[in-house]
């Protein structure tokens, strides 16, 4: 696959606000093995957004339609290649297992409540973002649930992409369905759904567990088959149904 640049772009084409049922989701061929693991550049567009040129669009709109009804959408994290997961796993590993004294298996349970396994992330497709409200004032960490629910500073953005982030395309992927496993949920990570559906898709026809064990970063040594293939089912696949 020729090999993309990174382009931060600011204008925009018209873009229709709803996401139709039937709208036609993008092929899955044009995906490599690299890009879907973060490892490809790819062209990015937005100063300060670094989404795929759809999503980028479309939160635009999204943005300005929250905006005129009172919220200031600001953008936590975007795009995120494999070696910025790779730093974020290895930051976490080392603070669980010697600050904190886990055990490894413990350690690893612990980073996959809210992070992925570097090479998994759906934030390497430039299709997910996390959100808050720049409004509201808050202290410490912004990306906890109790933030976004009753009584918390980032409700109202909540209640108001509860009934508007999906005619922008836009869908939550860790839901507070209890009976879904893997991630905990994040009321704040939504993904577009006419690219990052397709991407997915192709993801899915890889051997992701080959692929997982072919990486060398801190904790990977304890992962086993097993492991792996839990973390793929729950972690990867238990999402938002209507992101499958």
């Amino acid at each position: 696959m020729k090999r993309r640049s990174f382009i931060k772009k600011t204008a925009i084409s018209g873009l229709a606000c709803t996401f139709p049922p039937m709208l036609p989701l993008g092929p899955t061929s044009e995906y490599s093995i690299s890009e879907l693991m973060g490892k490809e550049e790819i062209e990015l567009f937005g100063k300060g957004i670094n989404l795929r040129e759809g999503a980028y669009e479309a939160f635009l709109k999204m943005k300005k339609a929250a905006y005129a009804d009172g919220f200031d959408i600001k953008m936590i994290s975007s795009y995120r290649d494999f070696y910025r997961q790779e730093s974020i796993w290895e930051r976490k590993y080392l603070r669980f297992t010697e600050d904190d004294g886990m055990e490894p298996l413990e350690a690893i349970d612990k980073i996959i409540e809210y992070s992925t396994i570097p090479g998994t992330s759906r934030h390497h497709w430039a299709t997910d973002i996390d959100i808050i409200d720049g409004y509201p004032k808050s202290s410490g960490d912004v990306l906890v649930p109790e933030k976004f629910g009753k009584g918390g500073p980032f409700e109202g953005l909540k209640l108001w992409l509860d009934e508007n982030s999906e005619k922008f395309g836009y869908y939550l992927v860790y839901t507070d369905e209890p009976r879904r496993r893997g991630f905990k949920y994040e009321p704040w990570h939504y993904s577009y759904a006419p690219i990052s559906i397709p991407m997915l898709t192709a993801f899915r026809k890889k051997n992701i567990l080959k692929l997982l064990q072919n990486e060398d970063f801190l904790g990977c040594e304890h992962f086993t088959t097993g492991f792996l293939k839990t973390y793929i089912q729950d972690n990867i696949l238990d999402i938002n149904p209507v992101l499958l």
